[in-house]
């Protein structure tokens, strides 16, 4: 689902332009002014959909970032409606205030499947997977989804670079279970993928639940990641740091680069290689690669180096 095109703003829209696109929409496909019309109730879900991703500074930010995909991988269907008031915002458009209004949500809880049995809340409860209000008059017991299942998932900073398609061995009930996930490239430790359906199976004949796979990025023998930037360090000796020398860097993708020192650099100085760092997201653009100079003074001095350093001393004075 593309939100932009589902409220017809453009991608630079304003809070206040997204806000009143919503508006227009939901008078126009509220359940209450279409009920029965299951078409027209699948789109006021999606220009909610739409809008709590929007109007939210944060997940906006990341569906920028990572596009729809990449944001669905990382966002559930709760993360979505989470603190999102829709019975709130339904009143400030003029809608009545009451239950039948809420939508399936609650303010500060997140998404809450089912509940009051109007076509409002049917909508909702399907899109959370799981049972929700009452059908044909009747209200019997629903399925239950099963339990989400969480995994960590470690990615080295070439995978991080360049996006990483893995397989991984799920083990359920005694069986094994092959699953393949596609990392996007910039993701960050802490992050989480989600693969629908790849959690554990419902106890009662409702869909199996969702797997989240927490990133890890490993540790670098050589480049330390900071943001998007990759920091590696050179060390060079004191007397180079006088004069000026070059050092040789080796990029994540194996290219090579002579960097110049400049003559009287400074300890921890950082050189700059342009764009060779890591990707912002799959289409971001890429951070630098920091050369940061450590100057390595001698323990010991031979006489002939101690008598040059002290010719040096008494020239600096």
């Amino acid at each position: 689902m593309e939100y932009y095109q589902v409220l017809g703003v453009a991608k630079t829209a304003t809070a206040d332009e997204i806000k009143k696109a919503y508006r227009k929409l939901a008078i126009k496909y509220h359940p209450d002014k279409n009920q029965g019309n299951k078409k027209l109730e699948e789109k006021f879900k999606e220009i909610s959909e739409a809008y709590a991703v929007l109007s939210d500074p944060e997940k906006r930010k990341q569906y920028d970032t990572y596009g729809s995909t990449g944001f669905h991988q990382r966002y559930s269907q709760e993360d979505i409606f989470r603190n999102f008031d829709l019975n709130d915002i339904l009143r400030q458009f003029g809608f009545g205030g009451g239950h039948q209004n809420t939508g399936g949500f609650r303010s500060a809880g997140g998404f809450r499947p089912g509940g009051g049995g109007t076509p409002f809340d049917n909508i909702f409860s399907q899109a959370a997977g799981r049972g929700g209000g009452c059908q044909g008059g009747s209200c019997g017991p629903q399925p239950v989804q099963g339990n989400d299942l969480t995994y960590e998932l470690i990615v080295t900073l070439e995978e991080v670079l360049h996006g990483a398609e893995k397989a991984i061995s799920l083990r359920q009930n005694s069986q094994t279970q092959s699953v393949s996930v596609k990392v996007p490239k910039g993701i960050e430790t802490g992050k989480r993928l989600r693969l629908s359906g790849k959690g554990a199976p419902s106890s009662s004949g409702g869909p199996a639940g969702d797997l989240y796979l927490k990133i890890q990025v490993a540790p670098h023998p050589i480049f330390q990641r900071v943001d998007d930037d990759l920091v590696v360090e050179r060390r060079i000796p004191f007397s180079e740091a006088c004069l000026g020398t070059t050092v040789e860097v080796t990029t994540l993708s194996g290219k090579k680069y002579n960097v110049k020192v400049p003559a009287g650099v400074q300890q921890d100085a950082k050189l700059r290689i342009k764009g060779h760092g890591l990707p912002s997201g799959p289409i971001g653009h890429r951070g630098d690669i920091l050369v940061k100079i450590a100057i390595e003074v001698p323990k010991t001095l031979t006489p002939e180096q101690e008598e040059a350093i002290r010719s040096l001393a008494a020239v600096s004075l």
